[in-house]
């Protein structure tokens, strides 16, 4: 991930310019579905992967490439939660907070992560630029609970107590 403000405030520079490697993945992609609408997951993913966040104009880029609207691509990012609207940290982390985590000290991991990052509050990327901190519905290891994603890592059995090790084992 892009740390925060590494390209939100700099004029947009399209990743999938003609010639470049991004193209040349899109390009490549693109021959395994049957129509260009079929790669936008991945398009997006990518995007994201190059840019840290898919900002408006990484979606008009996106859809044109894609001959699809602006709108039909803004409502897919909105849709799922794996694309970042905005900029996040270097280090994204999503602390599970369903019931049977909560029960399990999620809460305490939660603001645990907060302070050991320093970012205070959920969702606000820390003064350094390399954490963001949120908490999500459920990541499917409820018997691991709690379950942590930094990234596309998963950690399991996290607990308030292990935080600190956990943020120091991190660049």
């Amino acid at each position: 991930m892009a740390p925060e403000g590494a390209h939100a405030h700099e004029p947009y520079a399209p990743v999938f310019t003609a010639g470049s490697p991004m193209r040349a993945r899109l390009d490549e992609l693109l021959t395994r579905y049957p129509s260009k609408m079929a790669a936008l997951l991945p398009a997006l993913w990518m995007l994201q992967e190059a840019r840290g966040w898919v900002s408006p104009d990484g979606i008009e880029e996106v859809a044109a490439l894609l001959d699809l609207t602006p709108a039909y691509v803004r409502g897919v990012v909105t849709f799922y939660t794996m694309y970042h609207q905005h900029p996040v940290g270097r280090h994204f982390v999503q602390v599970c907070t369903t019931t049977p985590c909560n029960v399990c000290g999620a809460e305490d991991v939660v603001n645990a992560f907060l302070r050991e990052t320093g970012c205070g509050e959920l969702g606000v990327t820390s003064p350094d630029g390399r954490f963001t901190v949120i908490e999500v519905e459920c990541l499917g290891a409820c018997g691991f609970a709690t379950p942590v994603m930094i990234n596309e890592r998963l950690v399991e059995c996290v607990a308030a107590d292990s935080v600190k090790d956990l943020v120091a084992g991190l660049d």
